[in-house]
């Protein structure tokens, strides 16, 4: 290390060490804190929307909380298995499953079938396929109290349309009482839940035709396929990557559902599903430890079903 001379009267003093100079940041390092960055709002929202509402489900189905003494109730409180003993033991439950799932099933394939038909019928042009296409969309975008109204009025026994047409057209003795009589309510539930988002599915099907080759289709009819050859062999395997993606996101989405089956019929005459017991252990019950631990089983047997389809079905379509 260098000193300076000292001059007259003045004592040496040593020179001040430089500074290390810090290194450029490369492209790459400036492209990932410029993403981390755009990425941030969202995550924070995430987190704060879904993420702590999550964690304080499953804290609440560990505990003893009633409505009155909610605010009461924090984080680490007295954890228990009560309230999941209680949801697993209480009369109905398994029965309240196999409904769900029964509901989930059948919502889930009708609306791909229906979904699927309607792809088909109007892939082709035609004179006013668009004002078609758009009035396809109509059961997915209205309103479900709208919807639900109109299908208890239709549905009536007494003003319903469907009975009226049913006693003249087809000979029925007496009105059915499709939403409140145990052998017909499910099934009507089921055929509205299919009704309903079967405009979900259309528009991927939709989708995925239009970006079907023509030549393909075209080579076939000239040697001389049929048009159910024509869609097994040609059209079926170009579709079956996207019927596996709705089956999953129908089949969570249904299994969640709670509002149509409400609004139709209450959780009545053998339609009550597991999101329905879980809004009457709420409300009625004011148990709000043992509606977040039946949320709680609902979602780990959702989980346990996805897992098994993607388990033996994922990889074959895929």
């Amino acid at each position: 290390m260098t000193t300076t001379a000292p001059g007259p009267g003045r004592s040496p003093t040593r020179e001040r060490p430089r500074p290390a100079r810090r290194r450029p940041l490369t492209l790459r390092r400036r492209e990932s804190r410029a993403g981390l960055a755009l990425v941030a709002p969202t995550l924070l929202v995430t987190i704060t929307v879904i993420g702590i509402p999550i964690v304080w489900t499953v804290v609440l189905a560990f505990q003893r909380v009633r409505l009155a003494t909610l605010r009461k109730t924090g984080l680490f409180g007295e954890f228990t298995m009560d309230n999941v003993d209680r949801v697993l033991h209480t009369p109905g439950f398994a029965s309240t499953l196999w409904t769900t799932l029964v509901y989930s099933l059948g919502g889930t394939v009708g609306s791909i079938l229906l979904g699927l038909v309607a792809a088909l019928v109007v892939r082709r042009p035609f004179r006013g396929r668009t004002v078609v296409r758009a009035s396809m969309l109509l059961p997915y975008v209205a309103p479900v109290v709208a919807v639900t109204f109109v299908w208890q009025v239709m549905l009536d026994p007494q003003l319903g349309i469907v009975n009226d047409w049913g006693r003249r057209l087809l000979g029925w003795d007496a009105p059915v009482p499709f939403l409140s009589q145990e052998s017909t309510a499910l099934a009507t539930v089921i055929v509205f839940e299919a009704w309903r988002y079967f405009p979900f599915a259309f528009l991927f099907l939709l989708a995925r035709l239009q970006a079907v080759p023509g030549e393909l289709e075209e080579a076939a009819r000239v040697d001389g396929a049929t048009p159910t050859q024509r869609f097994r062999h040609i059209l079926l395997p170009q579709l079956l990557p996207v019927i596996a993606l709705l089956g999953v996101l129908r089949f969570i989405m249904t299994f969640n559902k709670f509002d149509d089956v409400y609004l139709l019929t209450g959780g009545a005459a053998g339609t009550e599903v597991v999101s329905v017991r879980v809004y009457e252990f709420l409300t009625a019950r004011t148990d709000i430890g043992a509606a977040a631990a039946q949320a709680v089983v609902l979602a780990v047997v959702l989980i346990v079903f996805v897992l098994i389809y993607l388990r033996f079905f994922g990889r074959r379509v895929g």
